[in-house]
Parts: structure tokens; C-alpha cells; sequence
């Protein structure tokens, strides 16, 4: 990486540092915190989710009927995503231990925790349960295919690209040989992912 791209990305780093106070005093303001990995919310906020929640009777009522009609369609897409996901993590339990790559720990990846929101009824709380395994699925599958990418082909495109995964910055540019070499290099002693366990 050019000395620009690291400062570039040193600089990406510390926004996204300050990022996360900003979330932090967010969660203040809206009076949750966590303990022990629990989400607790303060009586008085949760009395007020209570008051804005919609009974599951009249959501159902208000609904319109083209959605009510086309949930099928979108409840369905839990297949393919469901058997990508257990294929994901066979193909990471066999392959990476072969190619010295760190496995992705899918439980950072699965987050349910929407459903401690007084606010939402229960079928709100199955949409977003499916919502959250949906998104976050795909998100390990991503990383899993980004680890894969670093040990098999680390060069970047030639065009842009859109939302690139966080190891992609580290990749030897296009038409860099040299560059692709000494990635290669590297990889002899297996694949060096920041972060993981």
C-alpha cells in the first residue's frame, strides 16, 4: 500500500473510532446499556415503548393486502439463505484449516436483539428476527468469502467497486505483479486477518 493509502486508512480507522463514541452517547440518550450481554432499558423508556406499540389485531387490520400477499415471497428467501449459510460454514470448516486462514466466528456475525423492544409486536419482532438472520448471514458470508479472496486472489480490481470488504484495501493493485508476489509471499505462513481470533 502506497504511504497515502495508509494514511488514508489510519485516518478511516479514527472515524470510525469516533464513531462509535457518537453510538455510545446514543445508547445514553436512549437509556439502554448493557449487562452481562443483556440490554436493559429503563422502566420509565420502556413504559413509553409500551405506550407507542401497535396491538398485532390492528397492525394486521392497517395492513396493506399487497404486503400481506407478498410476505410468502419474501419469507421464502430464507432457504437459499439458510443453505448458503450451512454450506458457508462446512466449506470454512474444511478449507481454512488447509490454507491457514482464520475461521470467521459466525456468532459475531448473528445478532438478535431487536426483540427486547417494547415497542414492536410479535409479528414485528419475527420480521426483524428474520430481517437480522437474513442480513447478518449474508454478512458472514461475505467476510468468509473476503478471507477466502486475501488467500487466493488479494489483487483489486480495475474498476471500482462498491462497498468493498475490509481487506480489500490491502490487496495488490491491478496489474501490480510484483505486488501480487509479495502478497503471495506472505501467504506462506498463512493468512494474517487484523481482529480475528
Amino acid at each position: 500500500m502506497t504511504a497515502q493509502l495508509d494514511v488514508l486508512m489510519d485516518r478511516l480507522r479514527s472515524v470510525e473510532a469516533e464513531i462509535e463514541v457518537e453510538l455510545t452517547k446514543r445508547r445514553e440518550e436512549l437509556r439502554f446499556r448493557f449487562e452481562n450481554s443483556r440490554i436493559v432499558f429503563e422502566e420509565e423508556v420502556l413504559q413509553v415503548q409500551r405506550t407507542i406499540k401497535i396491538g398485532l389485531a390492528r397492525y394486521l387490520r392497517d395492513a396493506h393486502p399487497l404486503v400481506a400477499l407478498s410476505a410468502p415471497v419474501i419469507y421464502s428467501l430464507i432457504i437459499p439463505i439458510a443453505l448458503a449459510d450451512l454450506w458457508v460454514m462446512a466449506y470454512q470448516a474444511i478449507c481454512f484449516p488447509i490454507y491457514g486462514i482464520p475461521k470467521v466466528r459466525r456468532r459475531d456475525y448473528l445478532v438478535f436483539d431487536r426483540h427486547h423492544l417494547a415497542y414492536l409486536n410479535t409479528l414485528e419482532k419475527i420480521n426483524c428476527a428474520y430481517c437480522s438472520y437474513c442480513n447478518n448471514a449474508i454478512a458472514f458470508i461475505r467476510e468468509v468469502a473476503a478471507r477466502t479472496e486475501v488467500y487466493w486472489c488479494p489483487i483489486k480490481h480495475a474498476r471500482r467497486v462498491l462497498g468493498p470488504h475490509p481487506h480489500y484495501q490491502g490487496f495488490a493493485d491491478f496489474g501490480d505483479a510484483e505486488g501480487f508476489q509479495k502478497k503471495q509471499e506472505q501467504l506462506k505462513n498463512g493468512v494474517k486477518i487484523e481482529g480475528a481470533s
